[in-house]
């Protein structure tokens, strides 16, 4: 497999949860094939990241994966560009997604506060008639990032409803409009809008207007508690290093995914992300309306250079210009990144751990990939 590192695998179970221990690997060299300097930004990125990492890119005219390190621990096989996996908070661009369309629909007014439309949800120590849709999408509501102390259901399960509600007595992370402050809890609100303005179960919203029509029969939105990936999958890992050594065990069904809801709990493949992301900037998913304003970005620091906008940021690339997309990382092990350009250029990564490295992270593996032969 090229650009594959070849590490030896010590596995055991422990207290019924498997391990493995990582021993220190050959120095990963550069393919000298197709691709090869991406090759090689993605093994360098790999020996920070999971035991695995992967990358599906490509343009109008054609497409190519590469994979680095192993799908999982129990055997040496490579990432593919149809493996599923958890995409964590890329499921906000979906979310984004039907809320602009319902914009389209005149049905949201994204400077409307969301007192409009959810009387009484957004309350305590936030003020619902100040907050708008806008500052839902890109974050910039002030709401606190999780939301803590919400009472799961019997089967232990949760509600969107209950999940808001258990935020409103968080303490705020800015004035609304102030500034840039990440919230999830603004996207599960978000998916409550949407429910309330279609009278269906936000997961079946998203199926039904943005998964079905693209031919996306890889990406779905999980049903409260069911914790399993689609076959065929990759597990994603938790772990720590230890000098040259890694400690990884099994947490791909570790979280209860509907206490992520709207704001990360759906899963795809890089294949689908691709496809979905280059549908949204084609405007064949929402209008050329919905699309300028969902570009349109306030600052996302720390980095000073990007900004974000209704449910998408930007990537400045090394070869010039930008790309759109998002990023996703969960506790179920698994982290990713999807940005397409104007001009059809896509690129989808993927790396099996709750980690995310830097010098090269996944804006790099990303650049590379889209700049790859471009001065």
């Amino acid at each position: 497999m090229a650009g594959t590192t070849r590490r030896r695998w010590l596995a055991g179970v422990v207290s019924g949860v498997a391990l493995a221990v990582v021993l220190p690997a050959a120095p990963v060299v550069a393919q000298t094939g197709e691709h090869a300097e991406t090759q090689a930004v993605l093994d360098q990125f790999q020996q920070k990241a999971g035991p695995g990492a992967a990358i599906h890119a490509g343009d109008a005219t054609s497409a190519w994966t590469l994979s680095s390190g192993s799908a999982s621990i129990r055997e040496n096989r490579a990432i593919t560009a149809s493996d599923h996996f958890r995409i964590g908070s890329q499921t906000k661009t979906f979310t984004a997604a039907v809320v602009l369309q319902l914009f389209d629909e005149g049905r949201v007014d994204l400077d409307a506060p969301i007192e409009r439309y959810l009387p009484g949800v957004v309350t305590g120590n936030y003020d619902g008639s100040v907050i708008t849709v806008r500052q839902l999408l890109n974050h910039t509501s002030g709401l606190v990032r999780d939301t803590s102390g919400a009472k799961a259901n019997a089967d232990g399960t949760y509600d969107l409803a209950a999940l808001v509600s258990a935020a409103m007595d968080e303490q705020p992370q800015a004035q609304p409009g102030e500034v840039m402050k990440y919230s999830n809890v603004g996207y599960l609100v978000l998916g409550l809008l949407i429910e309330e303005l279609t009278g269906r179960p936000v997961g079946d919203v998203i199926a039904e207007r943005i998964t079905e029509p693209l031919g996306l029969a890889g990406t779905s939105f999980p049903v409260p508690g069911n914790r399993a990936l689609p076959e065929p999958f990759v597990p994603g890992y938790q772990g720590t290093r230890v000098g040259g050594f890694f400690f990884w065990f099994d947490a791909t069904t570790l979280s209860e995914l509907s206490w992520w809801s709207t704001a990360g709990a759906m899963s795809s493949t890089m294949e689908d992300l691709a496809v979905f992301y280059r549908a949204l900037l084609d405007g064949r998913v929402v209008s050329e309306e919905a699309l300028a304003e969902m570009r349109t970005v306030v600052p996302f620091p720390p980095a000073a250079s990007r900004g974000y906008g209704l449910g998408v940021f930007e990537q400045p690339l090394s070869c010039g210009g930008v790309a759109w997309g998002h990023e996703g990382l969960l506790p179920t092990g698994h982290l990713s990144r999807t940005m397409v350009t104007d001009d059809g250029r896509f690129a989808s990564m993927m790396t099996n751990a709750n980690l995310m490295p830097q010098d090269p992270g996944t804006a790099e593996v990303i650049d590379a990939a889209l700049c790859e032969g471009r001065s």
